[in-house]
């Protein structure tokens, strides 16, 4: 299994259970930007790999100052980790919530930072018939039992925004809400949605940023966390001494300033998305309308397919595909793909429409 880690995009797996040099693989399994990452990334490695000798900044200072200005927010809002995973054990570990509130489906490390600290956990359902759009009377319904919620803003792996007036009574509600923006830069106007300057001087909102999927470098961690500067301080003091290493600070601070990295990605993901949702739907899978950079869809019921079987077809053709029906509140037909430059996504398009071909007529059972 592709996912034996909990996540995708882990090449050294798929070499074990494929027999196919990592390097080989065409992943859609894992959500970066395939444009990059920016040149200035490489620049960064060129002109400071000798600067490695010296100990990190352990305030993080001029990254934070870059994210302040880009923000417009205090610099003592913002807390900068080792990606968001670190950021979102953190936060519970210090805020010890008793019933943490989930969407279901939604990202896995949620609910395992829950369970380190023997917190408790109740669920929220998204619907197929809703579009898996978080909905005010489900979120309403466990409101008393809550003391924290922490949902995807846009959500992992269906690709939605929270509606405003769910965000908006959540907000007002008075309980701790943690929002994962980590897809908020894919979205198309994204200071109309995201919630991060609002979380500055909030004292119950918590915004989780991540920069390794906009920029493609999740192999250097990096991510931010804004809240009120009382409530960064605490957690300050809670993590790890030099979690953030040099080089993730220099690539953080440069990168910033790629207006037109910024500007190409959303001009690819305007084109590329609708292009690809097409394409698969065309071939009679049922596609979530997103609103970011990857596609949850399942297969049609009379196919017979299952995503195990998909995973196994398409691994053989050197594509890594996300079996979906591992996020909980989703069935064995769920599948989850990035969306990739055109020249890849033909490419999957074309094993797709071959392996459900194959499969149908199989009745599942093998992988060509």
């Amino acid at each position: 299994m592709l996912e034996r880690y909990g996540h995708g995009g882990d090449l050294w797996s798929a070499e074990e259970v494929w027999n196919r040099p990592k390097e080989l693989f065409l992943d859609y399994s894992s959500n970066m930007n395939p444009l990059g990452p920016p040149e200035v990334v490489k620049e960064i490695l060129a002109a400071s790999w000798r600067d490695i000798v010296k100990y990190p900044d352990p305030a993080v200072r001029e990254l934070r100052r870059k994210l302040a200005q880009k923000y417009e927010i205090d610099p003592e809002s913002i807390l900068v980790g080792n990606g968001a995973a670190e950021l979102i054990d953190l936060i519970i570990r210090v805020v010890q919530p008793s019933m943490t509130g989930l969407a279901r489906p939604s990202f896995s490390e949620y609910e395992e930072a829950v369970h380190k600290t023997g917190g408790r956990l109740t669920n929220i359902p998204l619907s197929p018939q809703h579009l898996f759009e978080l909905q005010w009377p489900d979120v309403e319904a466990v409101l008393p039992d809550v003391d924290l919620f922490f949902l995807g803003h846009p959500n992992n792996p269906t690709g939605k925004l929270i509606p405003r007036n769910v965000l908006n009574n959540l907000v007002q509600s008075q309980r701790k809400i943690v929002l994962d923006e980590a897809f908020m830069d894919f979205v198309p106007q994204e200071s109309e949605h995201s919630l991060l300057k609002l979380a500055s001087t909030s004292a119950n909102l918590i915004v989780i940023r991540s920069m390794t999927k906009f920029y493609s470098i999740p192999g250097i961690r990096l991510g931010f966390m804004v809240a009120h500067p009382e409530l960064i301080q605490r957690l300050r003091q809670q993590q790890v001494q030099w979690s953030v290493n040099y080089l993730a600070q220099q690539m953080g601070v440069a990168v910033l300033d790629d207006d037109g990295f910024e500007q190409s990605t959303r001009e690819w993901l305007r084109v590329e998305k609708p292009w690809l949702v097409e394409q698969l739907r065309h071939m009679g899978l049922e596609v979530v309308p997103s609103d970011v950079n990857f596609l949850l869809f399942s297969f049609p019921v009379a196919s017979g397919i299952t995503v195990k079987q998909a995973q196994q077809y398409m691994g053989h053709q050197g594509i890594l595909i996300r079996d979906a029906s591992l996020f909980q509140g989703l069935n064995e037909r769920y599948c989850r793909v990035a969306i990739r430059l055109r020249e890849d996504n033909e490419r999957l398009v074309q094993a797709l429409s071959q392996m459900m071909n194959d499969l149908t007529k199989s009745g599942g059972r093998g992988h060509a």
